[in-house]
């Protein structure tokens, strides 16, 4: 389902010839305190952009509830997900993190890598409010859309597993598993079909399952019926029964479920010259037999978020429905942060949530 066209107006608040933003502070761990105070202009370098829409991520529980500590020191507002609107230049997607652009790893291509990047929501104040001041060298221009707020999931869950197949090379024809399929695990797989390759999605929820096989996905397994030991020879026996000519080594697996018996099966799903991408994040640690890799001149990739040049290319395949945002996410209104990031926490939604200002 692609995005309709058509202008909609972003919310603003003033007070007096000041920017006057409102939003969600993080003052604690587990708390989060509203704000409104006035906005003074951007350091040099940066731009105040007027949020239309964050979407919530799990790294934000894990910032809020999981004990993880973001870069920045105090209070923060979280949220890097996100949507806006410059006055006067229109709409524009914040990088989740924008690359410093000079240093030795941004000159060798891998901006991801920039140890000087700089995140909305961990690094400095983010899109859990009205207003938010971000590094403009990165923004991607966004055309007039019925709904813009939809398109903010682009700024992590569809750019992030984006970068993950362009750092494995994921061609037409190959194999593509994906571990977890929910969140950014579930645009994984939709990126992978629309790149013609042969996708497997694995996943515990029933309705994950149900949509990667709505999205082209030929096999949607529970993961409770695979191990370790067995996923390989389970998955290619379940590949060589759909009478597919796929081919039975070289397999992407991507591991987007960030827990550990994800990542165990992941690993365990490598084949020879197979390649691995972790996505997923977890604190657990995980027993892998390394030498796999050498044994079977295999290939394992980590993946910080995505580089900005990606952002336009995301863009277009959601604008030309070949990526489903539209059905994967639900609105809510800025003032109810703190409960619908616990009922995410609950894991009582079905999509992905995306903060509105409603002031």
């Amino acid at each position: 389902m692609a995005i309709k066209s058509g202008a909609v107006a972003a919310p603003r608040v003033r007070f007096m010839d000041d920017v006057v933003r409102a939003g969600w502070r993080m003052t604690a761990p587990g708390k989060l305190t509203w704000f409104e105070e006035p906005l003074g202009p951007p350091p040099p370098g940066r731009v105040t952009v007027e949020v239309v829409g964050c979407g919530i991520c799990h790294t934000d529980l894990g910032y809020l509830f999981d004990g993880v500590a973001p870069a920045h020191k105090g209070a923060l507002v979280l949220g890097h997900e996100i949507i806006g609107r410059i006055p006067g230049r229109g709409l524009v997607l914040v990088p989740a993190v924008s690359p410093c652009g000079e240093c030795l790893a941004c000159r060798r291509g891998r901006s991801t890598s920039c140890a000087a990047g700089l995140m909305p929501g961990n690094h400095h104040d983010g899109g859990f409010a009205t207003h938010v001041q971000v590094p403009e060298r990165w923004l991607t221009p966004v055309p007039d859309v019925a709904e813009p707020w939809q398109l903010a999931a682009i700024a992590d869950a569809v750019t992030t597993p984006l970068q993950a197949i362009r750092r494995t090379r994921l061609a037409a024809g190959d194999v593509a598993i994906v571990i977890g399929a929910g969140g950014v695990g579930g645009f994984l797989v939709e990126l992978a079909v629309a790149l013609g390759a042969v996708v497997v999605a694995v996943d515990v929820a029933a309705a994950r399952l149900a949509r990667a096989r709505a999205h082209g996905a030929v096999l949607a397994i529970d993961g409770r019926e695979l191990d370790a030991r067995g996923a390989r020879k389970e998955v290619a026996k379940r590949l060589a029964a759909t009478a597919r000519d796929v081919p039975d080594a070289g397999w992407h697996v991507f591991e987007c479920s960030g827990t550990a018996t994800g990542q165990t099966v992941a690993f365990g799903l490598l084949t020879r010259g197979g390649k691995l991408a972790v996505v997923g994040f977890t604190a657990d640690a995980v027993p892998l037999r390394l030498s796999n890799l050498m044994a079977l001149d295999a290939e394992a990739y980590g993946n910080w978020g995505s580089e900005p040049a990606l952002y336009g290319e995301a863009l277009d395949l959601v604008l030309a429905g070949k990526v489903d945002v539209a059905s994967a996410v639900a609105r809510y209104p800025l003032r109810d942060a703190p409960e619908v990031l616990e009922r995410v926490r609950r894991h009582e939604l079905d999509h992905r949530p995306v903060l509105v200002p409603d002031v």
